[in-house]
């Protein structure tokens, strides 16, 4: 291990005060268009109008978007001063929703000036500090890691002590992530640098972007506003990222943040790049330099990590498993296009105890809607495919069947009620209701059954959406045992609406954005949401993927769990002779006695407590030894683990079948 330390020591947050701060360019006063006034009238006309859950716009309301705003701009209480909220809470605490009404968006841009000064001043202080003042890394002192729940700085001394450990923190990450002392200091420099050129670019159009969407996900987290801009660089720019890593990317403050890795892409198939990850730096082929892309526009980031097919790029990433928060990975990933063949269902065999088990991989629920749409005969979708997988495995003798709906995180609708009709006789698979209370109940028409087996149905906190549909189906049914951890939770469908002018003599039909409204909420036939609670698994195996940050229940606004009539649907009989309980004691007993379960167990636990860090050493020796040990923790639990739970869950199939009912001509007798 290695500390930096400069040539003039730091004593106290006042000894590199402000008035050596240099002092960039003046931020230009920020307002509102009156095309993006006269939107916001329309936004909130659609959310009271079409929107599932009938909030209503008032005082609560207004102070409910004050506090996710002030979150949404300084979640780590790092810019603002305690008198800066007062401020705005004497303002605009019960005026928001007026605001919203009429149209204005005073608030969002007054707030918003005020955030871009306090981050002008942080920067400057920074790139001050980096400049002129030494940093004893032998010093005891912590850096707070969580302070979103915190109080915001009393005055200016408390705020540079707190930037002055957020640079320090900065420093030790980059050098024990292999920075040399000086390249490290290079390396904030230029992100310092490149952040306040972003700032001096800001312009109406980033201030409404952030705040219209506070409102809109005020409502519910999948509800959001996409101005014409957006929308044209959402269907172009993202939909081309897709050509590179396979990746859906969004900013969260910062940060570029991993929103969806597509299955089937490159990297969903190297498997190392999470939901949720940060990704920090990107550098180009085996050994180029990684550039750091902290405070850079989706946009530019998008265009960095897109490249020709077969070529390399390298991420440095900040694990979700994590919390964001432990030492960064380089993954490298070799640039590819996604298509459907990519995300096909794939198949395998495991012999446990004495049973051959086919596996049924599923990364996505997949249909190509044109092959379908002309008719072709070999358009590619979920249950023609699984269908056919199938009928393969039952001719190699198949005991049991695993379907392994791990990290999907839905698709098709339709796709993933025909696949539940290839196990059950016809009868509902899923109902939908609207705002208006309008029920809807999707079945399975075809009252044959493909397979009639034991089947075991594989989740995790990735399986949205049409897997929870899916795997609900089967718990509903009976007529299978759902392992793994609880599912995301969504059970909320969204609608896209274009935002226009109606015609006038003085105006042209302007287009004004796009709204993304949830519209309907899914329900399980037994009548239960699977909205955020999604599905709770039969058999319950520990996972690396955390729950805190991971999940519709994380949203704050997330629309509730509740019940409705349930479906007119029999349980089957398949499950009765199966012995559930017996197999889930087995289940439990095949874990303790698994050395490699308890080897997985410790890493997980050591990762848990990591997650929990509420603040991190400043001392270099003592800051480089956790994050060794957090690294060898990393590496021993990828390592050491063959999928343990699908090696376990083939042996609930296999039990299963030792105690299946007779089958005869493919019935269940």
């Amino acid at each position: 291990m290695f500390c930096l330390l400069l040539p003039t020591a730091f004593s106290s947050p006042a000894s590199a005060s402000i008035a050596g701060v240099a002092d960039s360019t003046a931020l230009q006063t920020l307002q509102a268009t009156p095309v993006q006034e006269e939107a916001e009238k329309y936004i909130s006309r659609y959310l009271r109008q079409y929107h599932f859950r009938k909030l209503p716009v008032n005082d609560s309301l207004s102070r409910e978007v004050l506090a996710r705003y002030l979150d949404e701009l300084d979640q780590s209480r790092s810019y603002f001063l305690q008198e800066d909220i007062d401020d705005f809470r004497r303002k605009y605490a019960d005026s928001i929703d007026d605001q919203f009404l009429a149209g204005s968006a005073e608030a969002g841009f007054a707030v918003y000036n005020r955030f871009l000064e306090q981050a002008r001043k942080k920067l400057d202080y920074s790139l001050t500090l980096l400049d002129t003042a030494g940093f004893d890394f032998s010093r005891t002192e912590s850096y707070e890691l969580n302070r979103d729940e915190g109080l915001w700085p009393a005055g200016m001394e408390e705020l540079y002590d707190l930037w002055r450990k957020e640079v320090k923190y900065q420093l030790l990450n980059l050098q024990h992530s292999g920075e040399a002392p000086d390249s490290a200091v290079q390396v904030l420099r230029k992100r310092y640098t490149n952040r306040l050129s972003i700032l001096q670019q800001q312009n109406a159009e980033d201030a409404f972007r952030i705040y219209a969407n506070v409102l809109t996900t005020s409502f519910d987290p999948h509800t959001n506003y996409l101005s014409p801009m957006d929308f044209e660089n959402f269907q172009i720019d993202m939909s081309r990222s897709l050509e590179g890593i396979g990746a859906k990317l969004q900013l969260e403050n910062e940060y570029t943040v991993v929103n969806e890795v597509i299955p089937g892409g490159p990297a969903f198939k190297d498997g190392t790049l999470k939901k949720g990850d940060r990704i920090i730096g990107v550098g180009q082929g085996k050994s180029g330099p990684i550039q750091d892309i902290v405070g850079w526009r989706i946009n530019d980031v998008v265009h960095l990590i897109r490249g020709n097919k077969g070529s390399m790029v390298r991420l440095r990433v900040l694990p979700v498993s994590q919390g964001g928060q432990g030492p960064p990975r380089i993954i490298s990933i070799v640039r590819d296009e996604v298509t459907l063949e990519e995300q096909a269902a794939k198949k395998s065999l495991i012999e446990k105890n004495g049973a051959r088990i086919g596996v049924v991989t599923l990364p996505a629920f997949y249909l190509d809607f044109e092959g379908q749409k002309q008719n072709k005969p070999d358009f590619k979708s979920t249950s023609r495919d699984v269908a056919r997988i199938i009928e393969e495995l039952k001719a190699e003798g198949i005991d049991g069947l695993i379907l392994d709906l791990r990290n999907n995180g839905g698709g098709a609708l339709d796709e993933a009620v025909k696949l539940t009709g290839l196990f059950i006789p016809e009868g509902p698979v899923v109902q939908i209701r609207n705002s208006q209370g309008g029920r809807m109940v999707l079945a399975d028409e075809d009252p044959s059954v493909l397979y009639d087996g034991p089947l075991v149905v594989l989740v995790n906190r990735f399986s949205a959406s049409a897997s929870e549909i899916f795997a609900a189906a089967i718990q509903d049914y009976g007529r299978g045992i759902v392992i793994g951890g609880r599912t995301f939770g969504k059970g909320t469908v969204q609608s896209i609406m274009s935002i226009k002018r109606p015609f006038n003599f003085f105006y042209k039909n302007e287009d004004l954005g796009q709204l993304k409204l949830t519209v309907a909420k899914f329900y399980r036939i037994s009548g239960e949401s699977t909205q955020h609670l999604g599905v709770t698994p039969d058999f319950a195996f520990p996972s690396v993927i955390d729950s805190e940050v991971v999940g519709e229940d994380t949203y704050p606004s997330s629309l509730p769990w509740d019940k409705i009539a349930p479906a007119d649907y029999q349980s089957l009989s398949f499950m009765e002779n199966a012995g559930v309980e017996a197999l889930r004691q087995d289940f439990i007993a095949g874990l303790a006695t698994d050395s490699l379960y308890a080897e997985y167990i410790g890493e997980l636990t050591k990762l848990k407590e990591f997650r929990k860090r509420q603040a991190v050493s400043l001392n270099s020796e003592e800051f480089g030894n956790e994050m060794e040990a957090i690294n060898e923790s990393e590496e021993a639990r990828e390592e050491g683990d063959p999928d343990l739970l699908l090696q376990h869950s083939a042996a609930v199939a296999a039990g299963m079948a030792s105690t299946w009912p007779v089958r005869s001509a493919g019935v269940v007798q």
